[in-house]
C-alpha cells in the first residue's frame, strides 16, 4: 500500500479503546478512520477521545466501507466468527480479538474464510509480544532450551470473576469461563514457546463452586445480579504433543490459594528450563556441575507487548506475510479448549479432529 493502512474498529468497549490507544501511537503507518459499536453513544465517545473522523451505524456498514482496509474486532465471543468472515469475504485484513472462536466450528470457519480470501487473519494475543516470552523465545530458537519435552502453565485468580451475569459468564456468548477467558493466552504462549507441536489429545477438568454463589468477584466489567452464569471458575488439563512432549494447564478466576496472581509458564527442557511469572523470568541449565540461573526483568523504558503487537499487524497487512498468532494457531487454541470441556463432561482422554485444517 502506498498510503496509511486505514483501520476500522469494531466494538468501543474497553479492549476497542485499548487497540485505539495503542495505533494512534502508530500514526506513521495508519490512521483509525471508523468505528461502530451496537451502543452508539459510547462509540461517539470514543471518536471524539482518539480523533475518529466517522461513527459507522453499524457492523455491516464500516465492512461495507471501502475505503477501510483492515478491521479490529473487540467484540463478545459469540460474534467473532460471523464479523471476521464477513470482514475476509468483503476484502478486509483483520485484528481478532482471543479466543477466535466461540468455539472450535467457529474456528474451523474462520480458517477456511482466511484460506479462500488470502487475507491477514491475526489473533490479538499480546503475551506473546512481552519482553520476557520474546528473550526465551531467542534461546529456544537457538537451542538453549534442547528438547522442550515437558511445560506447566497457569493463570490463579483468587478473586477475579468478571461482569458476573453478563455475556462473561454466559457460555452461549462467551464459550465458557477462565479457560476461555484467560486460559487461551496461557495456551496460546506455552505452545508458542515450545514451537509449536501438534496437540493430540486432552484430559481435563472443569469447575465451579464460586460463581454459583456469587463469590469471587472481580473489578472488571460491571455486575448483573439478574444474570446468567453457567460457566467454570477452575479448568485444569494435561495436553499430549504428537512428538511426546506435555503441557499442563491450570486457571482460575476465584479460588482459595495462595497466589500472587501473576501468570506464568515453566518450559523444561534437556539442554535448559525457563521459567516466566509476570514481567519477570530466569533461564536455568547446569555448567560444570553447577545449576546456573540467568534472571530477566522486563526494562523500565520497555515500549510494551501491545505496541509491538500493533505494529506487526500492520507490517503483515503492508507485506502480504502470515502473522505469527495466526489462524491456525487460534483453531488450535479453541480445539483444546473444546476438548478440555468435553473431556471433564465425559470423565475420559478426549482425542482432537483437525479434519484436514493443519
Amino acid at each position: 500500500m502506498s498510503r496509511k493502512t486505514r483501520l476500522g474498529i469494531i466494538g468501543a468497549g474497553n479492549i476497542g479503546a485499548v487497540h485505539a490507544g495503542e495505533f494512534s501511537k502508530l500514526a506513521d503507518l495508519c490512521e483509525i478512520a471508523a468505528i461502530t459499536d451496537v451502543a452508539k453513544p459510547l462509540a461517539e465517545s470514543r471518536a471524539k477521545q482518539f480523533g475518529i473522523p466517522v461513527v459507522e451505524e453499524s457492523p455491516e456498514k464500516l465492512i461495507e466501507n471501502r475505503d477501510i482496509d483492515a478491521v479490529i474486532i473487540g467484540v463478545p465471543n459469540k460474534f467473532h466468527a460471523d464479523l471476521a468472515i464477513a470482514a475476509l469475504e468483503a476484502g478486509k485484513h483483520v485484528l481478532l480479538e482471543k479466543p477466535m472462536g466461540l468455539d472450535s466450528e467457529h474456528a474451523k470457519r474462520i480458517v477456511r474464510a482466511q484460506r479462500a480470501t488470502g487475507n491477514v487473519l491475526m489473533v490479538s494475543h499480546q503475551m506473546r509480544w512481552d519482553w520476557v516470552p520474546l528473550q526465551v523465545k531467542k534461546q529456544a530458537e537457538a537451542g538453549a532450551l534442547g528438547r522442550i519435552y515437558s511445560a506447566k502453565t497457569g493463570w490463579y485468580r483468587r478473586k477475579g470473576i468478571p461482569g458476573w451475569g453478563t455475556w462473561f459468564t454466559r457460555k452461549d456468548m462467551s464459550g465458557g469461563g477462565p479457560l476461555i477467558d484467560i486460559g487461551v493466552h496461557m495456551l496460546d504462549l506455552a505452545l508458542y514457546l515450545m514451537g509449536d507441536p501438534k496437540p493430540v489429545a486432552v484430559s481435563g477438568a472443569v469447575y465451579a463452586e464460586f460463581g454459583p454463589k456469587k463469590k469471587g468477584i472481580g473489578t472488571w466489567g460491571t455486575p448483573n445480579w439478574n444474570g446468567v452464569w453457567d460457566v467454570e471458575d477452575l479448568s485444569t488439563a494435561l495436553i499430549r504433543m504428537e512428538d511426546g512432549s506435555t503441557l499442563t494447564l491450570e486457571v482460575s478466576w476465584a479460588v482459595h490459594m495462595d497466589t500472587d496472581s501473576k501468570p506464568f509458564i515453566h518450559l523444561m527442557g534437556s539442554e535448559g528450563g525457563a521459567s516466566i511469572r509476570g514481567a519477570e523470568g530466569k533461564f536455568l541449565t547446569e555448567a560444570f556441575d553447577r545449576d546456573m540461573e540467568v534472571a530477566l526483568k522486563t526494562p523500565a523504558n520497555d515500549e510494551g507487548p501491545r505496541i509491538r503487537l500493533s505494529r506487526h499487524f500492520l507490517d503483515c497487512v503492508l507485506n502480504g506475510t502470515q502473522p505469527l498468532p495466526s489462524a491456525i494457531t487460534g483453531l488450535t487454541n479453541n480445539l483444546i479448549i473444546d476438548a478440555i470441556y468435553e473431556s471433564s463432561r465425559t470423565g475420559s482422554e478426549v482425542k482432537l479432529d483437525w479434519e484436514g485444517l493443519r
